[in-house]
């Protein structure tokens, strides 16, 4: 195991390694419920997109772990599958079979830039300044995802502001709060998941932890061959073609996808990666196109594209590196032995889906926000006396946690990053893939209003 994942060349040993791995699964095991609620509108069979998802993050993540020796769990993407339902099912007319092979279309796509090293060339262009402010973005979305979770905050009288602490949840999430920044603060190993654990326990009382209702493993089979291989079926890839007057909605709905899927794995990669070293190394030594595609960065990213078509033969929208992935890295996670314990859980899930629902997200919030806080450190590296760079790095991290997108944050972060440097007469600063990547922003941002 110590040859296998180079724990000592990476600073970690076994048991981080599997506390990290525990509290990654639990900071984004709510997804094993939430997106075949999302899904199932759409027709698709609730138990079927359940074992979907599941499969889908197992094989994501092992993946991730085992080629690519990083501590990333894959899973369907939130947004990526509303996007799916309301938009492409609901607004645009596709059925959900239509959806999937659009997905993995998506999935192939994302494969041939990556192997052709598109993507990281694309990080490699990000200025130092947006890279930092995609680090500290990614904070403010995390902590920003805790505290919806819970209902801290609420949008009732039609602007956002704090919730009335009046309810079981929000007291349970104020006491795992404390217990999560007492145990940070003493550096207990493992703080993160011993408070998700004694958070549980303590929401029991207040009637916050129960177990949460769900399909059986054997129905949950049953209804799986509705869903797996749909796409080759009827109503299914060939006749997203069959119809020449809908190929352009076709199209632009695959970059839609495309695009967001291909800037929330950048800037996961970034903001994480950057900060806790996880790609230093291979930054450094291997972004030159005659290293050859051995990097961990190269894997890692190789894997998040497979894992797209992947989860679409099984049937589930697109899957992705998932940002609560920095539970775990915060917890200590440097190795792909991270992965693999997160893989594990996923997997056992199936069998244990009532007890793995028990865990509230009064319990998984207080560590999010904890994440939140240690990822804002990025913001200190960006100078903010230069106003070239301090705008760009502003709206990028502000609009990734307003817009509940990465991908949006990027973008407004290198629209304004471009108009800056035109304004000051530094365009030849901008990268030409920064250029590139800005003028597909602004097309899909058009597109999407059309649509």
């Amino acid at each position: 195991m110590e040859k296998f994942f180079k724990l000592k060349e990476n600073g970690t040993d076994v048991r981080t390694e599997v506390m990290a791995g525990l509290t990654t699964f639990f900071a984004m095991a709510y997804i094993l419920f939430v997106n075949p609620n999302i899904l199932s509108q759409s027709g698709m069979e609730w138990g079927a997109v359940f074992l979907a998802t599941i499969i889908a993050s197992v094989v994501g993540t092992l993946i991730m772990g085992l080629v690519a020796n990083v501590p990333y769990a894959q899973a369907p993407g939130m947004g990526l599958n509303a996007f799916f339902v309301y938009t492409v099912c609901f607004g645009l007319g596709f059925t959900w079979q239509q959806a999937l092979s659009m997905v993995f279309i998506c999935g192939l796509l994302n494969i041939m830039i990556t192997v052709t090293k598109l993507r990281k060339y694309i990080m490699k262009a990000i200025p130092t300044s947006l890279q930092n402010a995609i680090g500290g973005g990614i904070g403010l979305f995390v902590a920003y995802i805790g505290f919806l979770n819970v209902g801290f905050v609420n949008f009732d009288a039609g602007v956002p502001a704090l919730a009335t602490l009046n309810t079981p949840t929000l007291w349970v999430f104020l006491i795992g709060m404390v217990i999560t920044i007492v145990l940070m603060l003493l550096k207990v190993k493992g703080a993160m998941l011993i408070a998700i654990i004694a958070t549980t326990i303590i929401g029991i009382p207040f009637g916050v932890t129960s177990m949460g209702s769900s399909v059986s493993f054997s129905d949950a089979c049953a209804a799986l061959p509705t869903t797996f291989l749909a796409i080759f079926k009827d109503g299914g890839l060939l006749s997203l073609f069959s119809d020449a007057s809908k190929l352009p909605l076709v199209l632009i709905t695959i970059f839609s996808f495309s695009i967001t899927d291909t800037f929330d794995t950048i800037g996961t990669f970034i903001g994480t990666g950057r900060q806790s070293g996880i790609f230093s190394e291979e930054d450094e030594k291997m972004m030159d196109s005659n290293a050859g595609f051995k990097s961990r960065l190269d894997k890692a990213l190789f894997a998040d594209a497979t894992a797209t078509s992947i989860g679409a033969l099984f049937g589930t929208s697109n899957t992705t590196t998932f940002v609560e992935s920095t539970a775990g890295i915060g917890a200590g996670g440097r190795t792909g032995l991270t992965s693999v314990v997160t893989a594990l859980c996923f997997a056992l899930s199936a069998f244990l889906a009532t007890f793995v629902s028990a865990v509230p997200s009064a319990a998984t919030a207080p560590a999010l926000v904890m994440v939140g806080v240690l990822m804002a450190s990025s913001f200190k590296d960006i100078n903010w006396n230069e106003l070239d760079e301090a705008l760009p790095a502003f709206f990028a991290g502000l609009f990734m946690a307003l817009c509940y997108s990465i991908s949006y944050g990027i973008a407004f972060g290198f629209i304004t990053y471009c108009i800056v440097k035109i304004c000051a007469r530094k365009a030849k600063e901008v990268h030409p893939l920064l250029w590139g990547c800005t003028a597909l922003f602004i097309l899909n941002f058009v597109l999407m209003a059309i649509l």
